[in-house]
């Protein structure tokens, strides 16, 4: 495939305007380094003690920050007595690290961050996911008549601050697909558009959030990440009767259902006082996995995997993070231990059943 001067010229120009918000706004510990400490460091020197190297954690504040025996790993602002820039850039293959036998090395452009993170104060942030969020201050703009309701003034103070104005409003026809799409995943007919238009805005827009194509669409993301099919997977990949919990969900974002309820339902819908039928067919969600009704398989071995899934997607869905690392060993960066797992796992293992699967449900 041939490539012209002016299409290698604007992916260089793409590639460099990617690059230039992180050059802008300095080095960032979370977005930045903790990425490459985990890839190349955490194995060794992570949460899992019995792979740990030299007693040494750099994936916490107190094993980088900390004194160990008169020196610093990380002593922020100051290079020369920074052991991990030490070891990172050093030439001789003794005394750099990862240690040439463990196959992994930091690039230039990565041994170049740690340093401007190091030389700019080396400020530690904990992970997003585990910060409490804060309701922040609405923030002054600089025209407040511009705003429309919260997020508007969000959007305008960041618009001021990279010299930016905001977009002129859209055409009213662009506004209508926007919407639709947006709320509905459909695109409006000429008639709904008109229909749009002719009745008060907010209004219509109340009406996308009413009608049930809106529950539909804001289903689809939570169904993928339960992992919804009408089929069961493995060889046969036979047909199984899951659309009733899908119907649940959809109903759910209809009604508006508060996400403790939405939760607590679909984990425990069956453990409710005098659960009803919707509140049974809520916890369909812990059968989703994929099921296997072949007749030469060991029942045993697949109820096992059915219940490492169950572990897998409730801790992924719920938690935002993976878990699965948990399953043979305490978690090489994220602060599980394998005796959080297989405590978790109990507890989806305390069910009457058998590893074969069947069309029928047996929750």
């Amino acid at each position: 495939m041939k490539v012209s001067p002016m299409t290698f010229c604007s992916f260089l120009v793409s590639g460099m305007l990617l690059l230039l918000p992180g050059l802008l706004n300095g080095s960032d510990f979370d977005r930045d380094i903790r990425p490459i400490l985990s890839d190349n460091c955490f194995k060794c020197h992570g949460q899992d003690a019995k792979q740990r190297e030299a007693d040494l954690r750099l994936d916490t504040k107190e094993g980088l920050f900390g004194d160990l025996d008169g020196y610093k790993v990380v002593a922020p602002g100051d290079l020369d007595k920074s052991e991990l820039f030490f070891r990172i850039a050093h030439e001789d293959p003794e005394e750099r690290m990862p240690p040439p036998e463990a196959d992994r090395h930091l690039t230039d452009q990565e041994i170049e961050q740690i340093r401007a993170w190091i030389a700019d104060g080396a400020q530690w942030e904990q992970h997003w996911s585990l910060v409490p969020p804060e309701r922040p201050q609405i923030p002054e703009v600089s025209d407040p008549a511009w705003v429309r309701n919260p997020i508007d003034a969000f959007i305008l103070a960041r618009l001021d601050a990279e010299g930016l104005k905001p977009s002129s409003p859209a055409d009213p026809g662009i506004f209508a697909r926007r919407v639709f799409f947006d709320v509905t995943g459909l695109p409006p007919s000429p008639e709904e558009v008109e229909r749009f238009f002719n009745t008060r805005l907010e209004a219509s827009v109340d009406g996308l959030f009413h009608s049930k194509a809106y529950g539909e669409k804001m289903a689809i993301r939570w169904l993928d990440a339960a992992r919804y099919a009408d089929t069961s997977g493995y060889q046969n990949d036979g047909w199984r009767e899951m659309w009733r919990w899908r119907d649940w969900v959809i109903n759910a974002y209809n009604a508006n259902m508060p996400f403790d309820q939405f939760t607590i339902e679909q984990l425990a819908g069956d453990l409710l006082p005098d659960p009803s039928l919707d509140q049974l067919i809520a916890t369909g969600f812990n059968r989703n996995h994929r099921g296997n009704a072949e007749g030469g398989i060991i029942p045993e071995e697949f109820q096992v995997e059915y219940v490492v899934d169950r572990v897998d997607t409730t801790f992924t869905v719920w938690q935002g993070a993976t878990m699965g690392c948990a399953r043979c060993h305490d978690h090489k960066y994220d602060p599980y231990s394998q005796r959080d797992y297989y405590q978790l796992f109990a507890m989806f293992n305390n069910l009457p059943e058998n590893g074969r699967a069947w069309k029928e449900g047996n929750s």
